[in-house]
């Protein structure tokens, strides 16, 4: 039987680390095909790579309501396994499922149907625009498999173990680079190869997950448990729209600077180039939050559980470790990229015209530096949002994807007036911060708040 994580005794940084190092260390697989397909799609040309980092923030849009909808039904998963309640987590699992099936449905068609008319509204590049499209329709097809990894990598690792999800994001991740390179470097299908390779290799991590769960009695659903039970859906949906909503604000906050970004080009004088080093950075960003990320999700398991056990004091002091964490790796990877981010990017830069390729590169860098300046405020965000969603709270966290949101739309358009491209480089330091401020402030209100409620034997 795979191994589970009890994360209600022992030490929390012990537990935390643990239990993040697979996440990390998965994470950094799953960017590593990120990477080698930024890499072989630039072999093509700036403009071929332009066309897949532009559709990053529409990519995301779409893919992370799975995800957080998948991320909130995990909390659910592991509070009834830190209560020793596995009776309700079976049911909350078999309910998880339904609510899937529908969630993607809908996303599917909204998405295809949506595509060409959003990339006319962001003002996508004549350059770029055929190509983008024909990535994002791909892309979304995969959105079922996107689902079904992240629900059944969430049932795993909400009840301790990460493990498998390690194994299936690297073996996803070691399948995509070898398709990457044969389907863009020696078919014609190009940008569209790079797509069927990621939708490929996402329905490998899903399947490994899938069979793993299978073989986990602990985890398995009865028909008693897929049959609809509206009590429970709305519990599951009360924890899991906050998350997916958040994330499609946090969203909407990247199309607003993204379509900022591209009706720059008629202003600035690096014109498109300053388009292509922005987006060329932007895919970069998975790599330089992946060890914030992963934290968060190790940290916020980890108080889903003590939270289900009513250890509070736990909950606190792992929170207070995994801030601590956070900020030493925070800096540890801000220093890798300053040093050594201008030749990583210039790994994915390809062009006929010399010039073009150093003008990307130069802006790309600056851009770099700035985010990864930003990052030990990232991480903590991080930590605090998944620490507050363990814990039950997905209302603060759903706000701080409006505050991210106002951010982002008060500060792309006014400080590049007044800063040039550092304006915008600067729009999405200022919207982590002001989330930051107030998922700290939303987290020690909470606990406060359950800390009351013990007192008063509620």
């Amino acid at each position: 039987m795979a191994k589970t994580r009890d994360m209600t005794t022992g030490s929390p940084t012990k537990h935390i680390l643990l239990f993040c190092l697979p996440i990390i260390a998965g994470n950094a697989f799953q960017q590593l095909y990120s990477l080698v397909d930024s890499f072989v799609v630039g072999q093509l040309s700036v403009d071929a790579l332009n066309a897949v980092a532009s559709a990053g923030w529409l990519d995301w849009t779409v893919l992370s309501l799975a995800i957080g909808l998948a991320q909130g039904f995990g909390i659910q998963v592991a509070q009834s396994f830190g209560a020793g309640d596995f009776r309700q987590m079976q049911r909350a699992i078999g309910q998880s499922l339904l609510l899937s099936a529908v969630t993607v449905i809908a996303v599917e068609l909204l998405a295809q149907v949506g595509i060409r008319p959003v990339l006319e509204i962001m003002d996508m590049p004549d350059e770029t625009i055929d190509m983008t499209e024909t990535y994002l329709r791909i892309i979304y097809g995969g959105l079922p498999l996107v689902m079904g990894f992240n629900l059944f990598g969430g049932f795993l690792r909400s009840v301790g173990n990460s493990t498998t999800p390690l194994v299936a994001m690297v073996v996803a991740s070691l399948a995509n680079i070898v398709l990457d390179v044969v389907l863009v470097l020696y078919t014609p299908l190009h940008v569209a190869g790079a797509a069927i390779a990621t939708v490929s290799a996402q329905g490998v991590s899903c399947l490994i997950c899938l069979v793993t769960v299978l073989r986990m009695p602990l985890l398995h659903a009865s028909r008693e448990d897929l049959r609809p039970d509206p009590a429970m859906c709305r519990r599951l949906m009360t924890l899991g729209t906050p998350i997916a909503f958040q994330n499609l604000i946090i969203s909407i906050g990247g199309l607003v600077l993204q379509r900022i970004v591209n009706g720059l080009r008629y202003v600035l004088a690096a014109g498109y180039n300053f388009v292509a080093g922005f987006n060329t950075t932007s895919r970069l960003v998975g790599l330089i939050e992946m060890a914030g990320s992963s934290l968060g999700s190790a940290v916020g398991t980890f108080a889903g559980q003590n939270l289900g056990a009513g250890r509070l004091d736990r909950v606190r002091l792992g929170m207070r470790r995994a801030a601590q964490i956070g900020v030493g790796l925070a800096l540890f990877v801000c220093a890798v990229m300053i040093l050594w981010g201008k030749p990583l990017l210039s790994l994915f830069l390809t062009d006929e015209d010399p010039q073009k390729v150093a003008d990307v590169l130069a802006i790309a860098y600056r851009y770099l530096v700035v985010m990864s300046l930003g990052l030990p405020m990232l991480y903590l965000l991080f930590g605090y949002r998944t620490t507050l969603q363990g814990v039950g709270d997905t209302f603060i966290p759903m706000v701080s994807g409006f505050v991210e949101l106002a951010m982002r739309i008060l500060c792309a358009p006014i400080l590049p007036a007044i800063m040039g491209e550092w304006g915008v480089y600067l729009a999405e330091i200022a919207a982590w911060g002001g989330a930051a401020v107030l998922l700290i402030w939303g987290y020690y209100r909470r606990m406060r708040l359950l800390e009351k409620a013990v007192a008063a034997g509620l």
